[in-house]
């Protein structure tokens, strides 16, 4: 276990933009200029670092041109400044490449897998919910989003020193699971020759995966025959009222459901902390209705239970349908009271898609006009289409995550045995599951969560271009060029060479690259944005991989072969650091 000390030690970087800045203040005579305000210029060749000068320059009243000539001419020089220069508004810095690189290279093999962990949340209790889904469905492509989206950020806010917890909330309680319910009663019953094709299923997948394309069945029936609702109201009231043959069939069948998506959770390599449902909040959030409408604070409004939100401009949010049926709130608010007040968490998280803005700016007024003062955030994203539109699980049109995945790991099982003839079957099935996994969830992140991703296998599973599989082949690739070295491990590559040795522009280039992952973590925390990091990966390896192909790395002399081995190495590692924030796995061959 690595030191805390270490673990949470001011990146480097950061270090030299701090001395920097005080350098600065130290010249205008004030404490005026901070760490974040250097930044790396859009042209590597105007120099490392830079100093827009526009607010000193307005403070010392000076243009921002004369600003910058100012502070070259007074500036001191150190080990690390070589030297500086002014362009425009901007003053310029050009480190020293030979001590920068020993500083970053040995920080990254010192830190290993802790290297970017900062401490920035000072250990605030955050619950983060996720994977919100129904009981009773299809998993589809679509909430792929959501798991992958939820499960990544709570990990960069863990990376950057919060207390996460990871929790789900499953709709088993709903319209849709009486839906289902009726399906399954008539039509396996009296049309069993139609069925015929779905049983395969509950024998080869998942009973979970079976009762998905049950509920399409049911909402095709249920559009032909409107009458057909009668009977599905009749079974939801069966189900609320906890007894009799429809309430044990909704216990059986959702168990069907809650394994199959523990199997799927599984797969993805996703843990929940804490699994919560909604049926075990319903009578709870019943009692809750039936306290706050004796308050006067929810009201009726023909023959339904809502709450009055107009004068902060929220509309109405309704709690119970005129027919006393709940709707969502009744669940949502006991849960989140007890997420407060059971779980004693700072802040409460929400991953849910952009259709539901409204109702949980509506929720969370209600939670503060309760008295619940703790920060509560919604983190809204767009949706997952397919290249010939948008999905919908009533009608069917969607990619299942059972086909999607046996689909992909056909194809990658394919390919890697065309690569590879010598390997056996295990090592061939392990790796294919590696990839697989990663290209589903790097195309569900590598995007900002407010754009629509439309989704294509093909484009996925690429090892060229922004995908999880050409990471995880630059991963692979170093782990092969060490191999070939005959170097068993960082330890024996001597720190210390690198000082007079790593004189390649490129090198220069990827030692910077490599200096900003700690802040790209904390932009991905601060932003809860998961895309930062792929986006930011996806440059290291093409560097790496440009670099790679301008230089010898093995055939040249020891001392360089040695300096070049360990920046490689911080490469790889940083690579695996970030694709681990990503809930990726990687591949140590390819």
């Amino acid at each position: 276990m690595q030191n805390k000390a270490i673990l949470f030690e001011r990146p480097q970087i950061e270090k030299i933009k701090q001395d920097i800045a005080d350098a600065i203040n130290k010249i205008v005579k004030k404490d005026i200029v901070e760490a974040i305000n250097l930044i790396y210029p859009p042209n590597q060749n105007f120099g490392d670092l830079s100093l827009p000068c526009f607010e000193l320059a307005k403070e010392f009243k000076k243009t921002s041109v004369e600003m910058a000539e100012f502070l070259t001419s007074k500036i001191k020089l150190d080990n690390i400044i070589l030297t500086t220069k002014a362009i425009g508004p901007y003053l310029n810095f050009i480190l020293d490449k030979s001590k920068l690189a020993t500083t970053i290279i040995e920080e990254i093999l010192s830190t290993k897998q802790f290297y970017g962990l900062n401490s920035f949340g000072n250990k605030e209790k955050v619950m983060i919910e996720y994977s919100n889904v129904n009981t009773h469905k299809e998993y589809h492509v679509g909430h792929l989003r959501n798991i992958c989206y939820g499960d990544a950020v709570a990990k960069i806010l863990l990376a950057n020193g919060y207390k996460t917890t990871s929790v789900s909330y499953i709709n088993d309680f709903g319209i849709h699971v009486a839906k289902t319910i009726w399906a399954y009663q008539t039509f396996l019953k009296e049309e069993k020759s139609n069925i015929i094709p779905l049983i395969p299923f509950v024998e080869e997948k998942n009973k979970g995966y079976f009762l998905g394309k049950i509920y399409v069945r049911a909402c095709e029936e249920l559009e032909k025959n409107k009458e057909n609702k009668t009977a599905v109201d009749l079974i939801m009231k069966n189900i609320e009222s906890k007894q009799g043959s429809d309430y044990e069939l909704w216990q059986e069948t959702r168990q069907w459901s809650i394994d199959g998506l523990a199997k799927i959770y599984d797969e993805l390599k996703i843990k929940f902390d804490q699994i919560f449902y909604e049926s075990e909040f319903i009578d709870r959030g019943l009692d809750l209705v039936g306290q706050l409408y004796t308050k006067r604070f929810l009201v009726k409004s023909e023959g339904a239970v809502i709450a009055d939100l107009q004068k902060y401009d929220l509309g109405v949010m309704v709690i119970l349908r005129s027919d006393g049926t709940a709707l969502y709130p009744v669940a949502d608010l006991p849960l989140a009271i007890e997420k407060f007040k059971k779980c004693k968490i700072n802040k409460s998280i929400y991953v849910v898609d952009t259709r539901q803005s409204l109702y949980f700016r509506q929720l969370f007024k209600i939670l503060e006009l309760l008295g619940f003062k703790q920060e509560m955030k919604h983190l809204s994203y767009e949706f997952v289409k397919l290249p010939e539109g948008m999905m919908s699980s009533r009608t069917g049109k969607v990619i299942t995550y059972e086909d999607l995945y046996e689909q992909a790991l056909e194809k990658v099982v394919l390919e890697i045995k065309k690569r590879h003839e010598d390997w056996n079957e295990e090592k061939v099935n392990n790796i294919a599951k590696k990839i697989v996994i990663g290209a589903l969830k790097f195309e569900m992140i590598k995007v900002s969560a407010d754009k629509v991703i439309t989704f294509d296998i093909e484009q996925a599973l690429r090892f060229d271009g922004f995908t999880s599989a050409y990471l995880q082949y630059t991963v692979a690739r170093i782990n092969s060029i060490i191999s070939k070295s005959k170097v068993e491990s960082q330890k024996s590559i001597k720190s210390e060479v690198v000082l007079d040795n790593l004189k390649d522009i490129k090198e220069h280039f990827l030692i910077i690259k490599l200096a900003k992952y700690p802040e790209i973590i904390k932009i991905a925390g601060e932003n809860y944005d998961p895309s930062e990091i792929a986006k930011y990966l996806f440059e290291l390896a093409q560097e790496f991989n440009d670099y790679y192909h301008s230089v010898q790395i093995l055939k040249t002399e020891e001392e360089i072969m040695q300096a070049r081995l360990a920046l490689i190495m911080t490469v790889r590692q940083v690579v695996v650091n970030g694709l681990e924030l990503l809930g990726i796995e990687v591949v140590e061959e390819m």
